[in-house]
């Protein structure tokens, strides 16, 4: 018979079961403090950026930065040793970002100034999406990940046959009004179709003559068509996503969003933590 001792999780288990998942209660106090932290931490750069803020509390935000940075740092280092594959974090999307947000601060001791790219931490707040699987909104982030995964192909297709009416529209405008109404180049002319069909309009160029405004008006109407077939796209793809609500990470291949109760990731078929 097992003892006790023997039953216990160990403490790297333990750690990831905290800093990787949000379904536990360690899970979820841990992503609020991370998430005030980095707040915080965005919020003292922002100060820090107001000349009178900066010579009144200068040294006290500089401080309170290293001290972000520091538990930052010690955190990242959590993540690495509590996986079995260190590199599928450390190449991960969320890798990357925790890695950009915690060494701006120790950059400025080389280069002045390059601290204020510690607001590169506001991109950590994506790990919101983990958080917010514990209100209401329970799997509302991973639908729309999952909708804009499957509709990329669409919407890359979508983009391309709109970047060519842009160039056949340009290209028409420029012909029809010419350098001396400010359709300068074939660029330029692409340019300004692309600011109107997207109903930007800044307006540094206009047509001029009747046609050429006949064309821009038609322009202007299909902008509206156009800007509604990605939100359809989209919303088809999310109405079939088919998503999993828990929030557990599999230590093995980082893969998270498992089915509640699922014993093994479905990625990589190693045993997730109980």
């Amino acid at each position: 018979m097992k003892s006790t001792t023997e039953n216990k999780p160990s403490l790297k288990h333990r750690l990831h079961e905290i800093i990787y998942e949000a379904d536990t209660r360690g899970g979820k106090l841990f992503d609020v403090i991370l998430l005030i932290a980095i707040l915080a931490s965005i919020l003292f750069v922002m100060l820090e950026s107001i000349q009178s803020i900066d010579e009144a509390y200068g040294s006290y935000l500089d401080i309170a930065e290293w001290v972000i940075t520091i538990l930052f740092s010690l955190e990242y280092l959590l993540r690495i040793i509590t996986v079995k594959k260190p590199s599928k974090y450390i190449f991960s999307f969320y890798g990357i970002i925790d890695l950009l947000s915690t060494i701006p601060k120790y950059v400025s001791l080389i280069l002045i100034d390059s601290h204020n790219l510690s607001v590169l931490r506001a991109l950590r707040l994506l790990r919101i999406f983990r958080i917010l699987k514990i209100t209401r909104y329970i799997g509302a982030s991973n639908r729309l990940l999952v909708a804009l995964r499957s509709s990329r192909a669409k919407i890359a297709v979508f983009l391309l046959f709109v970047l060519i009416l842009c160039t056949i529209l340009g290209t028409i405008m420029y012909m029809i009004e010419g350098a001396e109404n400010g359709f300068s180049s074939i660029p330029r002319s692409v340019y300004w179709a692309i600011v109107t069909l997207t109903t930007v309009g800044y307006g540094d160029i206009a047509p001029v003559t009747a046609l050429g405004q006949l064309i821009a008006s038609a322009i202007m109407i299909l902008g509206y068509a156009i800007i509604a077939i990605p939100t359809g796209i989209v919303g088809s793809e999310m109405i079939n996503a088919k998503i999993h609500t828990n929030t557990q990470s599999c230590p093995n291949c980082m893969q998270d969003s498992h089915q509640d109760g699922a014993v093994f990731c479905y990625h990589c078929g190693d045993k997730l933590n109980e």
